[in-house]
């Protein structure tokens, strides 16, 4: 690939701050100008990873890319799916969820670039909160509130820290109901809606999606306890062990499903919640459903981070 260059007009739009400074640590926008892309900062006055992505949409971008974590990824995928763009997905984040569910490179972000010389193309679900979208999950419960801490991204574990005793002593909940396959369930403590299922059955592949495209949500709901477990983490760990393949449950303190669409209902006028790590407050209902194929993408030929065979489930 060395030398070759992109023949589409190519803007990939790049968090720097993201990662704790991937974009410069690897070199990402010499080796982006380098294939002929030109590179958009979210530093620079033109605002957020979704305001430059319409603007370089309205300037003639044949191809999006996108270079950041899941939360850049996610506002710049909203953009490609509604205009029809092909979008470039550069790990440039801390977790990288979304990529590494693609199969990319975590350990060189760089080498998803060569999807603008000699890419394949695919075409993955988008999950959808109202007018937004999400490309990994919607959280509500602990995750949702430690996001809100001050100070979350410099110290994630202090910020968990902060909020999980309450939860762990039945304290804290979400403060809503959720229909599920074994009936209503009440103020649960965790709620998770996922942009496709995530495989439960296996430790080591624990929370990866084997497949973006079944056109399903996958939800996770956590009861709450009368008496609540020490270890809220841990508890729900133990329930996923128990999950059985098919239409329903864990153990008896977790449903798991499948579903197009899923609605929390409540009396109170919002709840917080993470979507794609980023926090927001959201007004009851909380609709979510699925867009089947709605984000077109350009993937390396090389994708190392794809399961074997012998992994997927059967």
């Amino acid at each position: 690939m060395a030398g070759a260059r992109t023949r589409a007009r190519v803007v990939i739009v790049m968090n720097p701050r993201s990662g704790g400074g991937k974009t410069a640590r690897y070199g990402l926008v010499q080796r982006a100008e380098d294939i002929g892309a030109e590179v958009w900062t979210t530093t620079s006055a033109e605002g957020d990873a979704a305001s430059l992505a319409r603007k370089a949409v309205v300037e003639g971008a044949q191809v999006l890319g996108v270079a950041g974590g899941d939360g850049t990824v996610s506002a710049v995928a909203a953009v490609a799916a509604d205009t029809g763009r092909s979008l470039v997905v550069v790990p440039a984040g801390t977790r990288n969820h979304f990529a590494r569910d693609l199969g990319l490179d975590l350990r060189d972000p760089g080498q998803a670039l060569e999807a603008l010389v000699d890419g394949e193309p695919a075409q993955v679900d988008l999950g959808v909160l109202g007018s937004r979208v999400f490309i990994n999950n919607v959280s509500f419960g602990v995750y949702a509130d430690a996001l809100l801490e001050p100070g979350y991204r410099e110290d994630k574990p202090r910020a968990f820290a902060a909020v999980a005793p309450d939860y762990a002593k039945g304290k804290q909940w979400v403060e809503a109901r959720v229909d599920t396959p074994r009936g209503t369930v009440e103020f649960p403590q965790v709620v998770l809606i996922s942009n496709n299922p995530y495989h439960l059955a296996t430790p080591r592949w624990l929370g990866r999606r084997f497949s973006l495209t079944t056109g399903q949500l996958g939800v996770i709901v956590l009861k709450r306890r009368a008496q609540a477990p020490p270890d809220l983490l841990r508890h729900l760990r133990g329930e996923l062990r128990q999950h059985k393949r098919g239409a329903g449950s864990a153990g008896d303190g977790a449903v798991i499903w499948s579903a197009p669409g899923i609605t929390l209902h409540g009396e109170v006028p919002h709840l917080d919640a993470g979507v794609d790590g980023e926090a927001v407050r959201l007004p009851l209902p909380v609709v979510c459903g699925i867009r089947p194929g709605a984000l077109r993408l350009l993937l390396p030929k090389d994708r190392p981070g794809m399961p074997p065979e012998r992994a997927m489930p059967r």
